[in-house]
């Protein structure tokens, strides 16, 4: 009987410490849990990548002999950015696959973004995988087989295809922080037109330069350096598979996930008024405002890539973003996470525009805001910690309970959402004024110290 650590069922996605919790038997049962999952709705193959991660290899062969012995037929299409084996489900018209990816972890974790019939896992589907994996299933007597597939070729072409040459050349620093991002942005956008300056464009799993995960400002502060000192038009980063975008203007300043879903939301109401535009609690509320105003319809919701995907869908929804960089195009696109097509959407925006990218955003109203503030929770803790921030804040405000709880108050908000994916609860305020933002920090903060004091963590 193998052991299999239950911790690593997230919300959306499997994930945890390999040899430790993530064990080649447990990637194994996984695929064979999977496989038989993905027999009883109809699939008959699955596409597997990984990222650059060290014990990527041994985790592809785990889970395709899994998968292989539930009877299902495996592609193995390398080392890929996690949205290009989104793409592969298209392509091969299975919607089923797996990414072995740890995203943003530190190097000794690694994971499972995981699609099967044409939907991502998100809580529910995957608690029903983790029963069909905890069941451990026998195998089938017929073996499925394994190939191997170029995916990226097809994705170049489609995208370049798409798009188009820019309509003016821009010089753009791209940054993936020697992840995935490497093996393809830099050609894409050469492709699309524009000069590409590379920065730490070598596939390491050890991520020797920074970590890749540009929700973190000290992770883009080499980007910046270099926009500055090329005068690039721009830079943008990824994160370790290459499903977010980070970016910075010609200036070296910043744009959160949220800013550039704001600049994509005006792009996209010019030609489809009334279009719907899924976000989450975590951003501004300049966002949802400008949405409004320009007669789209902004929707308010969980953050997690797998949930993101399923409200667009629920809701036909044409673009959808995370303050995190998850950005989901519906319009054009096939709807999932892409951080390298959306780099590419970015630099087709900018180009037609004839002033600097820092130009674009100078009309929205000034908030001041903190960024995505992460404090240690210890797992068996943070939900029950949010529920009591709950009661708590409820004295001090409307608030909204989608995800978390985002309080509102007079000029500004103020949340606290546990992760999914780590023993965090993560934090974020937004006001008006440089006034209202102390007072907004120092409630949130109180609570999150009052709770932690009750629960004893």
């Amino acid at each position: 009987m193998t052991t299999i650590a239950p911790e690593i069922f997230k919300a959306y996605d499997i994930r945890g410490i390999v040899d430790k919790t993530l064990t080649e038997d447990a990637a194994e049962a996984i695929g064979k849990g999977l496989g038989t999952l993905g027999a009883r709705k109809g699939v008959k193959r699955f596409v597997v990548g990984r990222d650059g991660r060290l014990s990527g290899p041994k985790l592809v062969r785990a889970i395709s002999k899994g998968l292989n012995a539930a009877g299902m037929d495996v592609t193995d299409i390398g080392v890929v950015a996690t949205p290009m084996m989104y793409f592969a489900t298209h392509h091969f018209k299975t919607g089923s696959g797996v990414m072995v990816t740890g995203s943003h972890n530190p190097p000794e974790y690694n994971g499972f973004k995981i699609g099967i019939g044409k939907t991502t896992m998100a809580g529910p589907e995957v608690q029903a995988l983790k029963k069909h994996v905890l069941a451990q299933p026998e195998p089938q007597k017929r073996k499925g087989r394994e190939s191997d597939y170029d995916i990226a070729t097809s994705y170049l072409h489609f995208v370049t295809q798409t798009l188009g040459k820019a309509a003016r050349r821009l010089k753009v620093v791209v940054d993936p922080g020697n992840g995935t991002g490497a093996i393809i942005a830099p050609r894409l956008l050469r492709a699309l037109g524009h000069q590409v300056v590379e920065l730490f464009c070598d596939l390491d799993g050890t991520f020797p330069n920074h970590h890749p995960d540009p929700t973190v400002p000290e992770n883009l502060r080499d980007l910046q350096e270099k926009v500055r000192a090329e005068s690039a038009d721009l830079g943008v980063a990824f994160d370790g598979d290459s499903d977010r975008l980070g970016a910075v203007d010609e200036t070296g300043n910043i744009l959160w996930g949220d800013q550039i879903l704001l600049l994509f939301a005006r792009d996209l109401l010019e030609d489809h008024p009334g279009a719907a535009i899924v976000s989450e609690v975590k951003c501004s509320q300049t966002l949802y405002d400008d949405i409004e105003r320009r007669g789209g319809r902004a929707i308010m919701w969980k953050a997690g890539h797998s949930l993101i995907k399923a409200k667009m869908k629920e809701e036909g929804a044409l673009l959808a973003g995370e303050m995190s960089g998850h950005l989901f195009f519906r319009h054009r696109y096939y709807g999932f996470d892409d951080g390298i097509y959306s780099a590419a959407r970015l630099l087709e925006l900018v180009a037609r525009k004839n002033v600097p990218f820092s130009q674009l955003l100078a009309d929205v109203p000034r908030t001041f805001s903190s960024p995505e503030i992460r404090k240690d929770f210890p797992d068996d803790k943070k939900f029950a910690a949010v529920e009591r921030a709950k009661e708590k804040l409820r004295k001090h405000g409307r608030t909204i309970e989608v995800d978390g709880v985002r309080v509102v108050v007079p000029g500004g908000w103020g949340l606290i959402r546990a992760s999914n994916t780590q023993p965090l609860l993560v934090l974020r305020w937004e006001s008006q004024s440089e006034a209202g933002l102390r007072e907004l920090q120092k409630l949130v903060e109180g609570v999150v110290e009052e709770v932690r004091r009750e629960l004893s963590a």
